[in-house]
């Protein structure tokens, strides 16, 4: 008598490991069809009862100790999925786009902030939101033309608060609810996912799920430093501080990097009096000085106080006022009164301490991140993790790619990695600050023939024509084969440079090229001719469209 059974088979980790299962078990007498599925993690099965049976179906499969058949239930267990995100961001929804076109069985466990993560609800859309609403205020307040005499500005602080909660709702529900409200195979919930095993979870405690991969994608959250009083004085960070609706008098920064950097331009151009402290020489140390001079300039002659080997090691309240005692650089100490708010922007740190992670023996780095390969592996064969929770360059377009290559990778025999090489990146100052490759410094560390071209933006004509000629373009290349290695850039708009300079890099452009291709005249681009012709020669002795 023929009879056809499905089959979840656990311990699958590849389509290889479905290949081999379905060897084995064509070798029983009485088998007539069989379709092993790792993704879906099941086999179904057609076989002669009379010759066969079920139970020697399952005996043949859990033979190696590798694989196990889960007590013969159906795979439509609603507990059971052939993946499990851990996480709501845009490494989790790009995961859930991938595993959705492979007709993967799926569920998204979020918690902390909204589905969306930090990008959308609290950093890229609205910090960027704001930093545009603050340079419309400072354009009607300052002119580069001496014919030009702007009149000033009328500033509704909390209508900019609530037109960038609105935009954040709008693409919240557009750019991630929406995208994924009709997928068949998703189950999404809110709630916190905990490691029993290394194929299980338990969420709040209660529900346990199964999943044949499982995706890390939690994400990271500002770094609180230990710090005498801190949690006493009320310290606001960037999750808080975009939702406030009334203007604060002032505020001081804890930390100069890129986040402390565009909460200061932005929110000083918005009519707020901004004091940063910064325990390190300058503001952002990961870049070389030339840049960061360019850019304390700009902020000092704004208005923007910045206090740099300073560091705080106590916060008191003293009545409305936080008092903010810091060792300064010559060694002694000092008070700053704070009346308005304090912001903490030191760093973020990974979402790991309250996943059981230990229980799993995961490999961690000593501030917490999820090791992984570049092909988004971690130690665990079925577990991978992608975003801002893992070591890799916590960009928002970097959590998507490393999503859907996870989810590629845990389901297929062909891996492929993520090269970061090329990576461009952007610090939405004013002027901006972007990078592609590497810089000068890690080329010398790294022992490689290079050269440095460095333009100032006085040589460009666009730079010129727009009486605003901060900043410059600094190119390296590699003196044995002429082909772009690295590339930085400070400018007004400067980020709209860097793709072209990251392309170069990853597709081995030489400056020779750079220097020889054609630009629009009166374009900030055209930086990128010059830059590479000065390589050779005098740029300031060429005419103006000279090659």
């Amino acid at each position: 008598m023929q009879k056809e059974i499905t089959l979840p088979i656990q311990g699958m980790t590849c389509t290889g490991c479905a290949t081999g299962i379905e060897k084995k078990v064509k070798q029983l007498e009485g088998v007539i069809a069989l379709d092993v599925s790792y993704p879906k993690g099941e086999g179904k099965f057609i076989f002669d009862s009379s010759t066969t049976s079920q139970q020697d179906i399952i005996d043949n499969i859990e033979m190696s100790g590798q694989y196990k058949v889960s007590n013969g239930q159906q795979a439509s267990d609603k507990n059971n999925f052939d993946l499990i995100i851990v996480g709501g961001g845009s490494a989790a929804f790009s995961a859930a786009i991938k595993a959705e076109s492979l007709g993967l069985k799926t569920l998204m466990v979020n918690a902390g902030l909204n589905f969306g993560g930090t990008c959308v609800n609290v950093g890229c859309v609205p910090s960027k939101n704001l930093i545009r609403a603050a340079e419309t205020a400072y354009h009607a307040t300052h002119s580069n033309f001496q014919g030009i005499r702007p009149k000033g500005v009328d500033i509704d602080f909390s209508q900019v608060i609530k037109d960038k909660k609105d935009l954040v709702a709008a693409l919240q529900q557009q750019k991630y609810m929406d995208v994924v409200k009709d997928f068949k195979n998703l189950a999404m919930l809110t709630g916190w996912a905990e490691f029993v095993d290394k194929g299980t979870i338990i969420v709040d405690g209660k529900d346990t799920y199964t999943a044949t991969n499982i995706l890390i994608a939690t994400g990271a959250t500002t770094y609180i430093p230990n710090i005498e009083g801190l949690n006493e004085v009320g310290y606001l960070t960037n999750v808080s501080l975009f939702d406030l609706e009334e203007k604060p008098q002032s505020l001081t920064i804890m930390g100069a990097g890129y986040i402390g950097l565009e909460i200061a331009m932005a929110y000083n151009r918005l009519g707020v009096k901004v004091r940063i402290i910064e325990f390190t020489d300058r503001p952002l140390r990961s870049q070389t000085k030339d840049i960061t001079d360019v850019l304390e300039a700009q902020m000092k002659k704004e208005g923007i106080e910045i206090l740099p080997n300073f560091r705080a090691f106590k916060f008191e309240k003293q009545g409305a006022d936080t008092i903010i005692h810091c060792n300064c650089p010559d060694g002694t100490t000092t008070q700053i009164i704070e009346k308005g708010k304090i912001v903490v922007a030191t760093g973020t740190k990974p979402n790991t301490s309250k996943l059981g992670l230990d229980k799993i023996k995961m490999n961690l780095s000593a501030v917490g991140h999820v090791l992984v390969n570049e092909k988004m592996e971690t130690n665990i064969s079925n577990i991978f993790a992608a975003g801002d929770v893992t070591q890799t360059p916590p960009f928002v377009y970097t959590a998507a790619t490393e999503g859907s290559t996870a989810v590629s990778n845990a389901f297929s025999l062909s891996k492929t990695g993520i090269d970061y090489s090329s990576l461009p990146w952007v610090v939405f100052t004013d002027p901006q600050v972007a990078g592609a490759g590497m810089d000068e410094i890690v080329a010398e560390e790294a022992g490689l023939p290079f050269e440095v071209s460095k333009l100032d933006l006085s040589h460009v004509p666009r730079a010129l024509a727009a009486q605003d000629t901060r900043g410059f373009i600094k190119l390296i290349r590699n003196t044995e084969t002429d082909k772009l290695i690295g590339a930085r850039v400070i400018a007004p708009e400067g980020g709209e440079l860097i793709q072209q300079l990251s392309m170069a890099i990853k597709f081995g452009i030489t400056v020779k090229d750079l220097a020889e291709s054609f630009y629009p005249y009166l374009t900030l681009g055209e930086g990128i001719k010059l830059a590479a012709i000065t390589f050779g020669k005098d740029v300031s002795k060429l005419s103006c469209c000279a090659s």
